[in-house]
């Protein structure tokens, strides 16, 4: 008895109660109407710009976010996710999109369509950050990119545009946008000796992460959130002090649209962002008060990232907003997101030829588009007509031994108690005119 005893308390022991990982979080029925809401306005949107949805591959070679993200970037040095195959290979889950993107955009000959490429996704991206309020290991971005073309700051102002569009639409209010040029080739290699030889000055007051990227991303020294870095970044050499006439040109163009459609801005001379592939423009979006959620949207122009991948120098333009991050702001902010108004009826049986019946009916039903909820499981007709009640649905068809032979239905107005018989061939274009 004390053997068996031990036995079942071992195989107790061994049972796991599983979670999901740390960082990773389920999509519940509850948070669905905000991913039905965001994802419609995304599409609309896109729509009205006529931009085409691209989604590659989950997963992709890791040397392709090594070569355009830079390998010492915070993405590639410390958040993404790498796997091994059989063969050898080794991957990564997509911690962005944009090489992707542009990948696609090179492999798959998209420089033989019309020009620009104007594209748009909303997928799942993997980083092992630290999860927070908004932020989450696996998290779900929308983009919108535009690729090849004139180099015009139009098509910056254009993608800028769309994002405020977006949080408009979704109806998050006091937004602050934070612009910035960071150059190009030309006038960027100069601002970034004169940064050098002013943070050398003041290297044993780095933190220690400021330190190594002094060495190796000087850049990444004004995006900084160490208290004492972000004192010593206030009196750093002013990027749009360094822009030579051509960035100078395009940013001021820039500013000029999105100020000719009533977009304000803050000019942000820290702003880098941070991945190597950015040049020129370069934005982030914050919802005023909810700071601590971070951006909402950021992103910028990449003209020599297809080169990095085997490409040709291609002007390109994006930028990317978390889903997860703007529900985060929906909620604190208490703007519901009502669910579709699905019109439903309800259909009950009452016997078992009636329930063989009512699923051969319910089919027809929603063949023909109707949105019908039942609850044929369970054998009492009053059981079937308390769950109908608890989901708030008024009109119920009843099925029974009875109405089989009469080739009709009763429908009953739950909330007045009334009913009538209905020819089944007439009974679609009766729910129909019901329901509206």
């Amino acid at each position: 008895m004390t053997q068996n005893n031990n036995k079942k308390a071992n195989e107790k022991a061994t049972v796991k109660s599983f979670q999901a990982p740390r960082g990773m979080h389920d999509l519940l029925p509850s948070d669905a109407p905000y991913w039905e809401k965001i994802e419609g306005v995304v599409r609309e949107i896109a729509h009205a710009h006529d931009f085409s949805r691209l989604e590659p591959p989950i997963l992709e070679f890791a040397d392709l976010y090594n070569k355009t993200s830079g390998e010492e970037s915070d993405v590639v040095e410390k958040e993404i996710y790498t796997l091994k195959t059989k063969g050898g290979d080794m991957l990564a889950l997509r911690p962005e999109y944009t090489p992707g993107i542009s990948r696609a955009y090179l492999q798959n000959g998209l420089s033989r369509l019309g020009q620009p490429q104007k594209l748009f996704y909303f997928g799942p991206v993997f980083r092992h950050d630290r999860p927070q309020l908004g932020r989450y290991r696996q998290f779900t971005q929308i983009g919108f990119e535009t690729l090849a073309g004139p180099n015009d700051p139009i098509y910056d102002a254009e993608i800028i545009s769309m994002f405020t569009d977006l949080l408009a639409e979704l109806k998050i209010k006091d937004i602050t946008l934070k612009i910035n040029s960071i150059g190009c080739r030309v006038c960027r290699p100069i601002y970034k000796k004169q940064l050098v030889n002013y943070y050398k000055n003041h290297e044993k007051d780095l933190c220690e992460n400021c330190r190594e990227r002094l060495k190796t991303n000087p850049l990444r020294l004004l995006d900084c959130k160490e208290e004492h870095c972000i004192a010593l970044k206030d009196k750093a050499p002013n990027f749009l002090d360094k822009l030579c006439v051509t960035c100078c040109n395009h940013f001021k163009g820039v500013l000029e649209y999105i100020g000719e459609i009533g977009i304000s801005y803050e000019l942000d001379h820290h702003l880098v962002r941070g991945l190597d592939y950015y040049s020129r423009t370069v934005f982030e979006m914050y919802a005023k008060g909810n700071e601590e959620i971070g951006a909402l949207v950021g992103g910028g122009r990449y003209d020599y990232l297809m080169e990095m991948i085997g490409g040709h120098l291609t002007p390109a333009m994006g930028g990317s907003c978390g889903v997860e991050r703007v529900i985060a702001v929906l909620r604190a902010r208490d703007i519901a997101i009502a669910p579709k108004d699905a019109k439903r009826v309800f259909l009950a049986h009452a016997g078992d030829l009636a329930k063989k019946k009512a699923f051969l009916l319910l089919k027809d039903l929603r063949a023909r588009g109707i949105v019908v909820a039942e609850a044929l499981a369970k054998e009492s007709l009053s059981a079937q007509l308390k769950v109908a009640n608890k989901e708030g649905i008024n009109l119920a068809l009843i099925l029974g031994q009875k109405e089989i032979y009469e080739n009709n239905v009763i429908m009953r107005d739950l909330s007045t108690g009334t009913q009538e018989a209905i020819m089944l061939d007439k009974l679609p274009d009766e729910i129909k005119r019901r329901l509206k």
